[in-house]
């Protein structure tokens, strides 16, 4: 890396803190003003966003101030004093995390997240502001990594570290879950997710994680189950996950943001285009322990022209969160079934700003597993690698 002495030995940034940024090299016993080491950057490159976490330094000397080349001190500004990028880039505020200690240095941890399709212009901006002065290596993990690694080295000249991303998910969900969430527990559930009014979200304690059954929801679905942190297994995965959600709903909607959907999904009744067992038996369907509200044909009624013209446009899109989510929670309770293991926590960008599909989920677990099962969650799901 550029700043570093010839005959300084590099060691490694520890595993744990993998997925935060590159492992851009730490220098044993260099003097703390001496290691050109900042800017802090991870890069997760999903097939529908690009997720950065960015570690600003709040305990720089005065000495260390006045070395610092411009361009740091203007990549460090551009970045903590704006909250959008552009018109697609945005830094989840409520999500930073402040005063963590990282590699022997104070600061704040931002979050920093937009579309894949401008990946093209963030590595223009890292031209402009002249990344390469002080960093010839990128951290990344996803399949951006791979896809995007060549234009980082002829556009930005920027080499990608590339990182495994289901090693940086869990090495990134017992970091996160350790340095909680200023203050609060990382970690929470829902109570009585199925009731509006009682419905609250309560705080867990993952102080024992394992065997854990981790399903991380991007644009597709990844299911793993850890026994340790150096001992996992994907399970499984299904490619019906918060792309085909996202996908679906532009194509029968016309709608153009994730946010947007999850708006029209928040309006839509469910029911107007699903067939219930109700539909089918009248009822419950006793003999098998089948409620009559169960779904038993995700988009059955569209089958009826008649049914077809009186289904809204949010009704279409809650029918889909509800397809896809439906989905997710059965092979969920399916994988934690097999390999015994109880606690099951839901990470990944579907579930941003998306309470309807997380409380589906902890109310599918607890019904079907007759309460055996918990759905958990982490305040930080989305920051975390994604698997497309």
């Amino acid at each position: 890396m550029k700043g570093s002495s010839p005959n300084t030995k590099e060691e490694t940034v520890p595993a744990q803190y993998g997925w935060l940024w590159c492992p851009f090299r730490r220098y044993r016993t260099r003097p703390r003003n001496k290691s050109k080491v900042f800017p802090w950057f991870g890069l997760d490159i999903g097939g529908t966003l690009v997720k950065l976490v960015y570690f600003e330094p709040k305990d720089i000397t005065a000495e260390e101030e006045k070395e610092e080349v411009e361009s740091l001190k203007s990549i460090r500004k551009y970045l903590t004093s704006n909250v959008a990028y552009g018109s697609t880039g945005i830094r989840d505020v409520h999500l930073e995390l402040k005063d963590l200690t990282l590699c022997g240095r104070k600061g704040n941890l931002h979050f920093i997240r937009f579309p894949t399709h401008d990946m093209p212009a963030f590595i223009q901006m890292g031209k402009d502001k002249n990344f390469s002065s002080l960093h010839t290596v990128f951290c990344a993990t996803g399949g951006g990594s791979y896809k995007f690694e060549q234009d980082f080295l002829t556009i930005g000249d920027l080499q990608l570290h590339k990182l495994d991303e289901l090693d940086c998910l869990i090495k990134g969900i017992l970091y996160i879950d350790s340095v909680g969430f200023n203050g609060r527990s990382q970690c929470y559930y829902f109570e009585n997710p199925a009731d509006s009014e009682k419905c609250q979200k309560l705080p867990f304690d993952l102080k024992n994680p394992y065997p854990l059954l981790l399903v991380n929801i991007g644009s597709g679905v990844s299911i793993l189950a850890v026994y340790s942190k150096d001992n996992y297994k994907r399970v499984t995965g299904t490619s019906l996950g918060g792309g085909t959600f996202f996908g679906l709903c532009c194509l029968l909607t016309g709608c153009s943001t994730f946010e947007e959907a999850l708006e029209m999904a928040s309006r839509g009744d469910s029911t107007k285009v699903d067939k219930l067992v109700r539909d089918i038996y009248g009822g419950d369907y006793e003999r098998f322990g089948l409620p009559g509200w169960a779904v038993a044909s995700s988009f059955g009624n569209m089958m009826s022209k008649e049914k077809r013209e009186a289904a809204s446009k949010e009704d279409l899109a809650r029918a889909t969160l509800i397809t896809i989510t439906n989905n997710i929670g059965s092979i969920a309770r399916m994988c934690a079934l097999n390999e015994n293991i109880n606690q099951v926590v839901f990470v990944g960008n579907f579930l941003r700003v998306n309470t309807i599909a997380m409380r589906l989920l902890a109310y599918a677990l607890d019904y079907w597993s007759k309460g055996q099962l918990k759905a958990l969650f982490s305040e930080h799901e989305k920051c975390l690698p994604a698997k497309d």
